[in-house]
């Protein structure tokens, strides 16, 4: 199955990676590994995670408090949110409406 990430979510991506990077070098490279991962994971059994709604379900990362906030539409899994489990639940509900 087809992955599209919106570019909303490629930004938190990006900013998670940076941070964890400034925090001790090398751990960006895990963080991206662990996201890769849970793609991989979630394209084998989309229907597997957790259900955050009848449309939307969230992968957590193992390692990272950090969740892929995913939705099916049609033949794509549509990755809405990487979001930090401790921030602003919920933030991401208007993206939905967008892609």
């Amino acid at each position: 199955m087809r992955v599209r990430i919106l570019p909303a979510a490629q930004a938190e991506i990006e900013d998670a990676a940076e941070w964890y990077e400034a925090a001790r070098k090398g751990l960006a490279a895990r963080f991206l590994d662990e996201f890769d991962a849970g793609l991989l994971r979630i394209a084998e059994h989309p229907n597997a995670w957790h259900p955050l709604s009848p449309r939307v379900r969230r992968y957590r990362l193992n390692r990272f408090p950090y969740g892929i906030i995913y939705h099916l539409r049609d033949d794509e899994i549509v990755v809405v949110a990487v979001a930090h489990l401790h921030r602003r639940p919920g933030y991401w509900h208007h993206r939905l409406r967008q892609d």
